[in-house]
């Protein structure tokens, strides 16, 4: 008798958590799972009838929602409208199919950029929409916050296991590195390999004092892969390392200067803008239910992407 499979589709699954996931997966193969990961040559996600066609093709029963229209700071600021309708589309695309198509199960991936801009820290899942979102990316965190509220609405109307998981910074191999579209750390990887290439000055934009909680790509791989299996209520679950692990942008790039063994000159640009100083997220949800889960530091989790960076700086791999 053949066993009946689950069909997980992962889109965005060429991206940096879809890539992570495919690495950890490798390792962590069930007989009862196919696991299929989409990019953008597969279907564009903004389109209604391609999203459908896709869904209808491989038949998921399960769905890992990691596509989006993505920057950081300074490649959404100015770019609200843009960054929230689309997101807004792509996510109503994915939900819609999801339910008509009888998916069992979809994971989207949030945002800290969701979090209040005025608020008390740390913050938790039932703060998430407490006030407004910090402004200069208001329309991107209000695009991703609608997903709560459609997976809330999804489950009271229809009866849909629709939930999501909200991660604080994300990093690690396949990111973008464009410096003018990434984030924070593989912004920081590229400038200092460019600097240190071409034997100029190290330039970080702000004053280096914004603390953020970072998490590797591949211990998030890992987090996703449980709760798409596990995980089974609607409210959203907050993955981050533990409070005593928030680290300085300064620290994150002194970190990454030791990796690349930087020996030049270090300059703050303190014209430019910090964005929130803090955005620390409670994990204590994630820790009742994994309790003994063991997150990668930041200091080992850095030094193995600049690693992978310079491996794969000729190659294809790296956005950049």
């Amino acid at each position: 008798m053949d066993m009946e499979k689950n069909v997980i589709l992962v889109t965005g699954g060429s991206g940096l958590v879809g890539n992570g996931i495919q690495k950890v997966i490798n390792g962590d193969q069930r007989e009862d799972e196919e696991w299929i990961f989409l990019s953008s040559k597969d279907a564009n996600l903004l389109s209604k009838e391609e999203t459908f066609a896709v869904f209808e093709k491989y038949k998921p029963t399960h769905v890992i929602h990691l596509a989006a229209l993505v920057g950081g700071l300074y490649a959404i600021m100015g770019k609200n409208c843009e960054f929230f309708r689309k997101n807004m589309k792509m996510n109503d695309n994915i939900l819609e199919a999801s339910h008509k198509t009888k998916v069992k199960k979809l994971v989207s991936c949030l945002s800290s950029s969701i979090f209040p801009h005025k608020t008390s820290y740390p913050i938790d899942e039932t703060m998430v929409h407490d006030g407004p979102p910090h402004p200069s990316f208001f329309g991107y965190g209000y695009a991703k916050r609608m997903v709560d509220v459609l997976n809330k609405a999804y489950n009271e109307e229809y009866g849909c296991l629709f939930t999501s998981v909200l991660p604080c910074n994300i990093f690690g191999p396949h990111d973008n590195f464009n410096p003018l579209q990434s984030q924070v750390i593989p912004g920081l990887i590229s400038k200092a390999y460019e600097a240190k290439k071409n034997g100029t000055a190290f330039e970080i934009w702000g004053t280096g004092a914004a603390q953020r909680q970072f998490i590797y790509s591949l211990d998030l791989a890992k987090l996703f892969i449980w709760a798409v299996r596990e995980y089974q209520e609607i409210e959203p679950i907050i993955f981050a390392p533990d409070l005593e692990d928030e680290v300085s942008i300064k620290d994150v790039a002194m970190m990454i200067l030791e990796a690349f063994e930087f020996k030049g000159e270090v300059k703050f640009l303190t014209d430019k803008g910090d964005g929130p100083l803090k955005k620390t997220a409670s994990n204590a949800k994630l820790r009742t239910y994994l309790p003994q889960f063991q997150f990668t530091s930041t200091r080992q989790a850095i030094k193995e992407t600049v690693q992978w960076y310079i491996d794969n700086y000729h190659t294809d791999h790296i956005r950049k």
